[in-house]
């Protein structure tokens, strides 16, 4: 597929030429490309993270994780590792904290985008890259962050049709893409819990997500370190058709123009959490994220900064509530630890 044709024309020519897609392919070749070829953040772009709301979020990110290795005996050799980091945002914030604290790791970012590696590289130039996390570095402890990571990983849909559980596909109708049934599936893969769902019921899961956490457990395991995992999702692998489109800071059509606007799928904290006992590490919440900043101690630090600039407490309020508030992000997105066995429990969970 040539990459000067746009994704749709190309996506086209390959079910064309070779059959439909898995709903997972269309996914990943969808923000593969959408990722390489734009800064999605702020105002100016498609979607607004944590991190770009309020300084806040990041420096209590570097807090929580500075705490945790205080508390492991401050080992000199550690590494801050950041899975997706945007434009660098809230790893400057955490560094700043961090150093605040006196912990000053090595940074490592996993991120394959061009565009925003620049845009990371102005933030944090200290930091190294790498395209996946095969190249980390091991033998010392690793203090991992995935802010929004997980739910732009690409899922397989599998849903409950005439003659069993099957796989949905991906078809072209003219210049829109939509799914379609295909091959059966066994039943043996579809939890308990969900197996007699009613006709037309929707499965979505996410091997690849299953399999990065599995390999972020195993370094922590034999490293030592922690992971924070915050991003919006169920507790329990749940039925639901969750994939979604966003562009322009507003939903659209999943199915139409891929590459030019942001997919993502609720994250499975149940399936996240079963990946990483799988490999021997310890596994803490998922708790709110508005519970969890509350509990380390967001309302202080707004306090902080509003007597600081007492012209922005409005807004700095605001943009608490925005973090924390049920009606806003604080209840559908989540946080969840993943600890080294020899490592103690983190705060606030």
């Amino acid at each position: 597929m040539s990459p000067e044709r746009p994704l749709a024309e190309r996506l086209a020519r390959l079910i064309d030429s070779g059959g439909p897609i898995s709903v997972a392919d269309y996914m990943a070749l969808a923000n593969g490309h959408y990722y390489a070829t734009r800064d999605p953040l702020g105002a100016a772009g498609d979607f607004t993270t944590a991190p770009e709301i309020s300084q806040m979020f990041g420096e209590l990110v570097g807090l929580w994780l500075a705490d945790l290795w205080a508390r492991a005996g401050s080992p000199r050799d550690i590494r801050y590792v950041e899975l997706g980091p945007g434009r660098g945002t809230l790893a400057a914030d955490a560094l700043r904290a961090m150093r605040s604290a006196g912990l000053e790791p090595e940074v490592h970012f996993v991120e394959t985008s061009p565009v925003l590696r620049t845009a990371q590289a102005a933030r944090v130039p200290e930091a190294v890259w790498h395209d996946d996390l095969s190249t980390l570095p091991e033998g010392a402890p690793l203090l991992i962050v995935a802010n929004e990571f997980f739910d732009a990983l690409p899922a397989r849909q599998i849903i409950a049709a005439d003659g069993g559980w099957r796989e949905r596909l991906v078809v072209r109708e003219g210049e829109r893409f939509r799914p379609v049934p295909g091959p059966a599936i066994g039943s043996a893969t579809i939890p308990v819990h969900i197996r007699n769902a009613p006709l037309g019921t929707v499965l979505e899961t996410s091997p690849a997500s299953v399999s990065i956490m599995r390999q972020l457990a195993r370094l922590i395991a034999a490293s030592g370190g922690a992971a924070l995992i915050v991003d919006y999702g169920h507790d329990r692998t749940s039925a639901g058709e969750t994939l979604q489109a966003v562009a322009k800071h507003g939903f659209s059509d999943p199915w139409e123009a891929p590459g030019e606007r942001d997919l993502t799928v609720h994250v499975d904290f149940e399936a996240l959490g079963d990946a990483a006992r799988a490999e021997g590490a310890r596994v803490f919440g998922p708790r709110g994220q508005g519970e969890w900043l509350d509990a380390i101690g967001i309302g202080l630090r707004a306090e902080a900064l509003s007597s600081a600039a007492p012209d922005r407490a409005k807004e700095i309020e605001r943009a608490r509530q925005r973090l924390t508030s049920p009606e806003e992000m604080g209840t559908l997105f989540k946080a969840m630890a993943i600890v080294a066995t020899s490592w103690p429990d983190p705060a606030a969970f």
